[in-house]
C-alpha cells in the first residue's frame, strides 16, 4: 500500500464522508438485519441461521440456528483453502525467543491441545482458568478450548491471588493452566506460587492446576492435583482434536472487566455474533487483510488481546505477532525496533504506552523511517491531543496516520472510530472518530433526553450490535440492571461514559459519567482537564477528579506525572496551573496539584480515577484487585498529604 499524503488525513476540516463509508451507514441504519447477514456471510458456517437477530429487551441472539465454530474460522477455513503455508503467528517475548507458526503447523497444535484436553475429561460447556502471559502455549489453549465447546477465561498474568481466585470461583472452572513464571523487565516473576495461594481456600471447583515450565527453576507441584505441561500433553493419547459445531450463541469465552469503577463483571462473549462483529471492525476499522504483520502490543487477558491479538486476525487470514515482555525493554526503542524487524505494517498500541514513551524524549523514537508500517491505532485511554501529536509528528513525522478510537471489554471490537479500511476520514486530534457502519449510538441526559451537538451527555446504544456482550456469567439480572434499566424508560444499553458530538458528527469522550468535575454549575470532564495538563511540555502523564469545595461545589485535584528531565517545583506547578486555565478557562479551578512517581492505573492501563477521589476524601480506595502498582495509592496518598500540610502551614 502507498504512503497516504499528509494534505488529506491530517487536515481537521470537515470533509464530506467517503462514499463507501457514506453507504454502509446508510445500508446499517436501513436494514440492520440485511447488513450484519451480509457481513456474516463472509464468514465459514456448518449450517446458515434461521434468523439474523431476535431481541425481547434486553435479551438478544444473532444468528439463531446457526453452527459455526470461533477456532474452525480462524484455522481450518485458511487450510482448507490453500493457505496453510503463510504464517499465522509470530510469537516472541523481550528476551529475543521467537516461534513461527503456519497456518497448517498452528491448526496442527491447536488440534494436539484439543485433544489433551478431551483427555482431561474436557467438554462442551466446561470452563477452564488460563493464566499465562502471552506465550504461544496460551494462544494454543484458547483456540483448542472453542474448538472443542469449552468456555476460556483468560487472567492477566500480572494478577494477585486474590483477583485470580475471584475470577477461578466466579466462573466455575475446572482446570487452571499457569506458568513458573512470566517475564517482565528482565525478571522472572513467579506464576505458580500466586495459583497456590489462589486456591489455598477449598472453595473452588478445580481438579488439576497444569504447570509450563520455562526457567529451569522448579515450581511447587502438589502430585494430588498439578501436572506438568508434558503430563497434560500426553493425555493426548485415543483421543482426537476435532472442531464441535456449535450453535452461533453458545458461549466461547468469559473474560472480566478492567474494574476501573467497581467490582469486575463477567462479559460473555459467544462463537456467532462476536465472530462476525471483531472480523468485519479488523477489516472496516483496521483495514486488516490476508498479508497483513498485525501487531497488537496489548496482552491476552484483555479483550484486545481476545479479539486483536487472536481472533480477529487469524479470522481474516493475516500473520499476528504476540509479544510477551514490555515495550520499552531492553530500550526505549524496542517498540520500533520490533515493527522494523518483522516489517510490521499495522501496528495498536495504548495511549498509556504512548505517554509512557513520551517520557523517555528522543530515546524512544524510531530507529528509522520504518517502512513497513502503514497505520497506527491506539485505543483503552483518550489519545489525549499532545500524545497524539507527539507520536503523529515527532515520531511519525507524518508519514502515516495515527488513529484513535473507542470501545469496551463488554463492546468485543470498535464502536467509535476513523474507519481506515472503508476510507479515512479528516483526523481531529482528541476525538475517537465517528459512530461505525452498524452502531446506532445516541447521547442521552440521565433523564432520557437526546442532547443536541456540542451538549454533553451519556453515550448509549440504541440497538444491540454482534459483538455486544449479551450477558453476565450466570448474572443476567445484574446485567440488566447495570447496562439496559439505567435511562428511565429507554431499552438502550448504558455506556458509562460522558460524550459530546460535534456538528460534523465526531465523537468527543470526557471521561465515565460519575467523573465529570462540576465547578460552580459548570461540569469539566477529567479527560478535559488531563488533555490541558498535558499541553505543557513538562508533563507525561496526568491524572485527575473533583474535590468537594465549599465555595464552588468541587474543584480539579490533580495528580501530575513528570517527564524524566523535569522536576517538580513551586514555579512548575505555577505554570502547570495557569496552563489549564488558559486552556479550558477560568472555570477550570485547580484546588491542589500534586506531583507524583506514578499514577494508579489498572493493569490494561486506564487510570483509576476513582482510586484518586478516595485519596482526596481520606477513604479506602475499595476493591484495587486490578491495580498494576499498589504502591501508587500511597505515592498519591503521601503527596496529597504534603500538599495539604503546605497549604495548611502557608495560610
Amino acid at each position: 500500500m502507498q504512503a497516504r499524503t499528509t494534505t488529506r488525513w491530517l487536515n481537521t476540516g470537515v470533509e464530506t464522508l467517503s462514499p463507501l463509508v457514506r453507504r454502509w451507514k446508510a445500508e446499517a441504519s436501513a436494514d440492520p438485519e440485511t447488513f450484519w447477514g451480509q457481513a456474516a456471510r463472509e464468514l465459514s458456517w456448518f449450517r446458515p441461521w434461521d434468523r439474523v437477530f431476535e431481541w425481547e429487551p434486553p435479551t438478544f441472539r444473532w444468528f439463531s440456528g446457526g453452527l459455526t465454530n470461533i477456532a474452525y474460522s480462524c484455522l481450518d477455513h485458511h487450510v482448507a483453502n490453500g493457505r496453510g503455508g503463510q504464517a499465522a503467528l509470530i510469537a516472541l517475548n523481550e528476551r529475543g525467543e521467537e516461534r513461527v507458526y503456519t497456518y497448517a503447523q498452528l491448526t496442527h497444535e491447536v488440534k494436539r491441545i484439543a485433544a489433551c484436553l478431551r483427555g482431561l475429561g474436557v467438554g462442551t460447556g466446561d470452563r477452564l482458568t488460563i493464566y499465562m502471559p502471552v506465550c504461544a502455549e496460551a494462544i494454543l489453549l484458547m483456540l483448542a478450548s472453542v474448538r472443542i465447546g469449552a468456555i476460556h477465561s483468560v487472567v492477566f498474568a500480572g494478577f494477585g491471588a486474590g483477583a485470580l481466585g475471584g475470577r477461578i470461583r466466579a466462573s466455575g472452572s475446572r482446570l487452571v493452566f499457569t506458568c513458573d513464571a512470566t517475564y517482565r523487565k528482565g525478571t522472572d516473576v513467579r506464576l505458580k506460587e500466586i495459583v497456590d495461594d489462589a486456591l489455598a481456600a477449598d472453595d473452588h471447583d478445580i481438579e488439576h492446576v497444569i504447570v509450563l515450565q520455562r526457567t529451569g527453576q522448579p515450581a511447587p507441584m502438589d502430585p494430588r492435583r498439578d501436572l506438568s505441561w508434558t503430563e497434560f500433553v500426553e493425555r493426548a493419547a485415543d483421543h482426537d482434536g476435532g472442531w464441535v459445531e456449535l450453535e452461533a450463541n453458545e458461549p466461547a469465552y468469559i473474560l472480566a472487566t478492567s474494574g476501573t469503577t467497581a467490582e469486575p463483571k463477567l462479559t460473555v462473549h459467544v462463537h456467532g455474533g462476536y465472530q462476525v462483529g471483531v472480523a468485519s471492525m479488523a477489516r472496516w476499522m483496521y483495514g486488516m487483510r490476508a498479508d497483513d504483520v498485525w501487531w497488537a502490543t496489548s496482552d491476552i487477558g484483555w479483550v484486545v488481546g481476545h479479539s486483536y491479538i487472536v481472533y480477529g486476525p487469524l479470522l481474516n487470514g493475516c500473520t499476528t505477532i504476540a509479544y510477551e515482555g514490555a515495550i520499552d525493554y531492553p530500550r526505549p526503542d524496542a517498540l520500533w525496533r520490533v515493527v522494523e524487524r518483522f516489517g510490521v505494517t499495522g501496528l495498536f498500541t495504548s495511549p498509556t504506552a504512548v505517554r509512557a514513551l513520551m517520557r523517555y524524549g528522543d530515546e524512544a523514537r524510531a530507529p528509522g523511517a520504518l517502512p513497513s508500517l502503514e497505520r497506527v491505532f491506539c485505543a483503552g485511554e483518550v489519545l489525549n491531543a499532545p500524545a497524539w501529536d507527539w507520536l503523529q509528528k515527532d515520531v511519525l513525522a507524518d508519514r502515516i496516520p495515527v488513529i484513535d478510537h473507542w470501545w469496551q471489554t463488554e463492546t468485543g471490537g470498535p464502536v467509535v472510530g476513523n474507519p481506515y479500511g472503508l476510507g479515512l476520514l479528516p483526523i481531529k486530534p482528541g476525538s475517537a472518530g465517528i459512530p461505525l457502519p452498524g452502531m446506532e449510538l445516541s447521547v442521552m441526559t440521565p433523564e432520557g433526553e437526546t442532547c443536541e451537538p456540542g451538549e454533553r451527555g451519556i453515550l448509549v446504544f440504541e440497538r444491540p450490535f454482534p459483538s455486544l456482550t449479551p450477558t453476565l456469567w450466570e448474572d443476567p439480572e445484574r446485567y440488566e440492571n447495570d447496562y439496559w434499566r439505567r435511562i428511565p424508560g429507554k431499552n438502550v444499553y448504558f455506556t458509562g461514559d460522558s460524550v459530546q458530538v460535534d456538528d460534523d458528527g465526531y465523537v468527543w469522550f470526557a471521561g465515565r459519567a460519575d467523573e465529570v468535575i462540576k465547578i460552580a454549575a459548570h461540569r469539566i470532564g477529567t479527560i478535559e482537564v488531563e488533555t490541558a495538563f498535558l499541553t505543557h511540555p513538562a508533563v507525561a502523564e496526568a491524572g485527575v477528579t473533583g474535590r468537594p469545595e465549599e465555595v464552588r461545589g468541587e474543584v480539579i485535584s490533580a495528580f501530575i506525572v513528570l517527564k524524566q528531565d523535569r522536576k517538580a517545583s513551586d514555579k512548575l506547578r505555577t505554570e502547570l496551573i495557569q496552563t489549564v486555565r488558559s486552556e479550558l478557562g477560568p472555570v477550570a479551578v485547580v484546588g491542589d496539584l500534586n506531583f507524583v512517581e506514578l499514577l494508579p492505573k489498572t493493569r490494561s492501563g486506564k487510570i483509576m480515577r476513582r482510586v484518586l477521589k478516595a485519596v482526596v476524601l481520606g477513604q479506602e480506595p475499595g476493591d484495587i484487585t486490578t491495580i498494576e502498582d499498589e504502591g501508587s495509592v500511597e505515592d498519591a496518598r503521601q503527596a496529597w498529604l504534603e500538599m495539604q500540610a503546605a497549604i495548611d502551614s502557608s495560610r
